[in-house]
């Protein structure tokens, strides 16, 4: 075996050490508690899925995917995300009494990097999906669990930005004629390139008030009241049937009393092309991307159910440097016994763990530094030779 790879890992593949493992459980378990006080049930779904569904609805860009062959020849792929599983889940088992469902997951996902991205391949997620009901009633709710959560894990500067897929896509389609030329537009907004959307505007053969109706796209980001200026560059139709719905959706947010972690922002596009309707995402200050997303989307109609659903996604890693690292304190009580005390120290581990406490046994015989060692452990209980020291 080469020494690369004995000590190398696959690319975008990282271990996760005692401590960050420890935070990690802490903020999923704090997560999924507040998840099912909302009612969501949660739902685990094979790490492998067949590439010619999974792979293909889960609207990941196909150099992304880890494909593999099963010994039928059948394409396989690891899975990408969690919506698109869940969508075929619930397609084939869980609506056919047409009522609304409710699902959570805790989950790793996998999206293969350029060598030049420096991004994990391998990266967990946690969320919900609110299936089979269509109403904005049902967007409220996922933001609001959304921000409960992130508040609940510890989070206390964040933002969630609200845009809506109808409004952008309708302003290029009465602009440019059709979605094929906007293209670059919308690739520029995904980005957050805003200089780069300035620039192509100015390139493109329109009159100049159109080239100013786009330009002023950049500028509705912030405040409630920007649904107003909103309504002044869209014409009738579906960008119209948008900015109603966000105001529907703003009375929701405010009932559920969580408007101040809220602003619009009209620039927001997804890559993931089976969202249909509004679309958020969440920020903290001292992350460069979104901690997590999510929206309305139609994604189940590909498994053969017409159902809509809203769901979000929060990024596990990203959170916890959104965070911050602080200083990790070891709970762990250790017990150092020499071998004539070796019961005794048994019998205090016993009892130590039927009260709940994390208790390490060691003989000091297998310690070489015992200062180093001991400075690992909350505390310490000696029992060496004939007598007991705490």
């Amino acid at each position: 075996m080469s020494r690369l790879f004995m000590f190398e890992k696959p690319l975008g593949m990282r271990d996760t050490l005692p401590e960050l493992y420890e935070r990690k459980h802490n903020v999923r378990s704090i997560m999924e508690e507040m998840i099912k006080l909302w009612g969501y049930q949660f739902i685990e779904t094979p790490t492998l899925e067949y590439y010619e569904t999974v792979g293909v609805a889960s609207a990941i860009a196909d150099q992304q995917l880890f494909k593999l062959l099963d010994k039928e020849g059948h394409t396989l792929v690891l899975r990408p995300e969690m919506t698109a599983p869940i969508a075929r889940v619930a397609a084939t088992k869980l609506l056919e009494e047409n009522l609304p469902v409710r699902l959570a997951y805790s989950a790793n996902v996998f999206r293969a990097q350029q060598r030049e991205g420096g991004r994990p391949a391998e990266f967990e997620q946690i969320g919900v999906e609110c299936l089979n009901e269509d109403t904005v009633s049902c967007d409220g709710e996922a933001i609001a669990l959304l921000i409960s959560s992130l508040k609940k894990a510890g989070l206390q500067q964040f933002q969630v930005s609200i845009g809506h897929v109808g409004f952008a896509q309708e302003l290029f389609v009465q602009i440019l004629g059709t979605n094929g030329r906007a293209t670059e537009l919308r690739k520029f907004l995904y980005e957050k390139n805003y200089v780069g959307y300035r620039e192509h505007v100015n390139s493109l053969q329109l009159s100049s008030i159109d080239k100013q109706r786009l330009l002023q796209l950049l500028q509705l980001r912030g405040s409630f009241d920007i649904i107003t200026k909103a309504n002044d560059i869209i014409e009738n139709g579906k960008g119209k049937q948008a900015l109603s719905e966000l105001q529907e959706l703003l009375e929701v947010i405010r009932d559920y009393g969580v408007e101040e972690y809220v602003k619009f922002d009209f620039t927001i596009v997804s890559h993931m092309s089976y969202y249909s309707g509004i679309l958020f995402e969440a920020y903290a200050g001292n992350v460069g991307f979104p901690i997590g997303n999510g929206g309305r989307y139609s994604l189940i109609e590909k498994f053969g159910k017409k159902a809509s659903a809203t769901g979000f996604a929060v990024r596990i890693d990203m959170l916890l440097e959104a965070l911050g690292g602080g200083e990790t304190v070891n709970s762990t009580h250790c017990i150092l016994f020499s071998q004539e005390r070796r019961k005794e120290a048994f019998q205090l581990a016993e009892k130590m763990h039927g009260l709940g406490k994390r208790t390490v046994l060691q003989d000091i015989n297998g310690v070489n530094n015992l200062d180093s060692f001991t400075k690992k452990f909350a505390d310490t209980t000696y029992l060496i030779g004939g007598r007991a020291d705490e």
